[in-house]
């Protein structure tokens, strides 16, 4: 039942800017930093002295403007749930503010989680010390999907790559609990490793089993994932769509699994299986159903005993909690202390009830007035986007023909769905915390399988409203903006047009962007994968992004750590949306402001303003072991080469600082990366 935080686009901060004809100034210019040049070191220049007065709290592993902006949605969902438990006993019944009001209620109840210790666990503990036979362990399998609280693997929902308009069922790799398969194999994560299994013995022995014991279970349970994390592909390799579809019928499914019988798990979990579905690693299940034939039962016990308790744990008895806040939190990522219980809490509602908590918010805080403003920003942008597909020097009319059909079809998606959920037939009641998460993770878990067969719905929604971030489907070629992120510093509804171009701006190009960046430009306009390029055009396309992948390859973000890089592959989509976006906005800002003065509010320039808000949304720190596992796991880069690697590409920014050829933010000849 574990849920990852995903990583944030973005975040509120309170900057200081009124509307462009107000007397408030734009920025607090004490920040910016005199002693650093913006052409040597941007990032430092707007966001160093900010940085330095601003050290990362003991409850967090980062601090910047995103997770301002995270605590400020925060904040707003704490006075919604806390009003909505405090009526949840005389709100209508089966109401979204009743539910969500007994979840948060039940959560916030330490006596009665500290009484039930790990007793909500321990009827699927039994289930697992009663296995036999791996027969046994395939049913168990099949219950435990049906539940919502697979373990071995990922299945779910996902738009058919050869047929996008319809839903089919997708079965890829997982299994770990370590960050990446390298985790397990690896010298540099040894010590990672070792924590891991002190974490797994730990579990063991809080659930009875004497500490010798527990010790050689959790080797067993490393050994075990090791086994399939050499069967696992990298999160480069899963960049390629080739290596996320895999379409087999039942029976060439079985050939694969001669142990897992697809079709009595299609049965158990209720859905049908149609023509087939989407086995997407092969190597992976194969070696996943080796492991059924040749693994002990008794490891297998093991395997999924570990992942029950430590899935389980944050929302048992305080030493659950703490063991998981020791490993996960604390050994893996460095943070020094646990977070307030009602922010721990808030995030299982969201888990569970996330989309109703947002028709709350939505309500609450965003008005109709900035999703339309918004939406004129979302033209804006895209129609500087076509303007520069359409004068492209490096594609082909061909080439060029197919990517303006693609464009034309992009659908915006802003603040919230046009049509919300319905939550009728989830059960919560007020004082069972851990049954009222098990009810949600079972609810939400048929509503995404009985999509399966179905048309892909252009018009749902993958984040809730009160998500800071944003996001690109390449299913459904939408680009989606929840309410969250429609705040400053990125958005102002009646705000300077630098300031908000060089926000969400750039965000809405970032986003489109990835339409055509090196993942989703093998995607058509109705979101299948197809290839609608040249061979020309793809190689002079591959020849471009690849100096963006020296260009990032080469940036080190830890002093202490000089030989970890960035890894300009994994971050290559991400990469190419910023390059985009912020030419896209730049090019938005333009054409909006033509012909009329600039206000130069501070001394800054309309441009200088322009980049500066692109940097500071960027700004923060982080520490050194949360950000060796994101140099592994994620497919953004770190902040600070996110505020300087698009910038430094455009002779806009040199020009509006006044930088100079061999200015370390200028970037020319060879060394320059022009895609868009």
């Amino acid at each position: 039942m574990r849920k990852l935080t995903p990583r944030l686009l973005a975040v509120l901060v309170p900057f200081a800017l009124a509307s462009q004809a107000g007397a408030a100034p734009v920025f607090d210019v004490t920040e910016l930093d005199p002693g650093v040049a913006a052409c040597s070191d941007f990032n430092a220049y707007a966001n160093g002295k900010w940085i330095a007065a601003n050290p990362i709290p003991s409850d967090k592993t980062r601090w910047g403007a995103f997770d301002a902006l995270r605590e400020q949605s925060l904040a707003a969902q704490h006075k919604l749930v806390e009003a909505a438990e405090q009526k949840a006993d005389e709100a209508k019944a089966g109401s979204i503010e009743q539910k969500i009001g007994w979840i948060y209620r039940s959560g916030m109840d330490d006596a009665a989680i500290e009484k039930a210790g790990y007793a909500p666990i321990k009827p699927d503990l039994a289930a697992i010390a009663k296995l036999r036979s791996s027969a046994d362990v395939v049913t168990w399998l099949g219950n435990a999907f049906a539940e919502g609280n697979g373990v071995g693997f990922r299945f779910g929902p996902g738009a058919d790559y050869k047929n996008a308009s319809r839903q089919i069922a997708f079965a890829g790799q997982g299994g770990l609990g370590l960050p990446t398969p390298d985790y397990y194999t690896k010298d540099e994560h040894k010590a990672v490793r070792d924590a891991y299994v002190a974490h797994v013995a730990k579990l063991f022995e809080l659930t009875g089993t004497k500490p010798a014991e527990a010790k050689k279970k959790a080797d067993g349970v490393l050994a075990f994932e090791t086994r399939l994390a050499k069967a696992s592909l990298s999160r480069v390799e899963l960049r390629d769509p080739k290596n996320q579809f895999h379409f087999v019928d039942l029976a060439e499914a079985n050939k694969t699994t001669p142990h897992f019988d697809w079709g009595a798990f299609f049965k158990r979990l209720g859905i049908a299986p149609g023509d087939g579905f989407s086995l997407s690693q092969p190597r992976f299940f194969g070696e996943f159903d080796r492991m059924l034939a040749d693994v002990p039962v008794a490891q297998w016990r093991d395997y999924l005993a570990a992942h029950t308790i430590d899935d389980a744990a944050p929302y048992l008895s305080k030493p659950f909690q703490e063991a998981s806040f020791e490993f996960h939190d604390k050994a893996l990522n460095g943070q020094p202390e646990q977070r307030a219980r009602w922010k721990r809490v808030l995030d299982a509602v969201n888990d569970g009830m996330g989309m109703a908590l947002g028709e709350l918010y939505v309500k609450e805080y965003f008005p109709p007035a900035a999703k339309a403003r918004a939406l004129d920003l979302v033209n804006n942008v895209n129609g500087a986007m076509k303007a520069r597909l359409e004068k492209l020097d490096w594609m082909s009319d061909a080439t060029r023909k197919k990517a303006l059909e693609k464009w034309s079809t992009f659908l915006p998606k802003i603040g919230y769905p046009d049509k919300w959920r319905e939550w009728d037939g989830l059960k919560i009641v007020p004082g069972d915390y851990y049954a009222n998460l098990r009810a949600a993770s079972a609810f939400n878990y048929r509503y995404q399988l009985d999509k399966i067969g179905k048309p892909t719905d252009r018009y749902e929604w993958g984040m809730t409203p009160q998500t800071v971030n944003a996001y690109y489907s390449a299913a459904t070629n939408t680009i989606n903006f929840p309410a969250a992120i429609l705040q400053p510093p990125f958005f102002y509804a009646d705000g300077d047009d630098a300031i908000n171009y060089g926000g969400i701006g750039a965000v809405i190009g970032h986003e489109s962007g990835h339409g055509f960046d090196d993942k989703g430009s093998q995607f058509d306009g109705a979101g299948n994968n197809e290839n609608w390029w040249t061979k020309e055009d793809r190689d002079r396309f591959d020849e471009r992004t690849a100096r963006l992948v020296a260009q990032f390859d080469a940036y080190v973000p830890l002093a202490d750590h000089p030989d970890q890089h960035v890894n300009g592959k994994l971050t290559l989509g991400e990469n190419i949306g910023d390059l985009g976006g912020l030419a896209f906005a730049y090019d938005a800002l333009q054409k909006a402001s033509a012909g009329k003065p600039d206000p130069k509010i501070d001394g800054l320039t309309r441009e200088q303003r322009f980049f500066l808000n692109w940097a500071r949304v960027w700004r923060g720190n982080i520490r050194d072991k949360a950000q060796l596992v994101l140099l592994n796991t994620d497919p953004h880069a770190p902040a600070k080469f996110r505020a300087i690697g698009a910038p430094s590409n455009m002779p806009a920014f040199a020009e509006a600082f006044g930088c100079k050829a061999g200015d370390a933010m200028v970037r020319d000849g060879d060394r320059q990366v022009k895609i868009w």
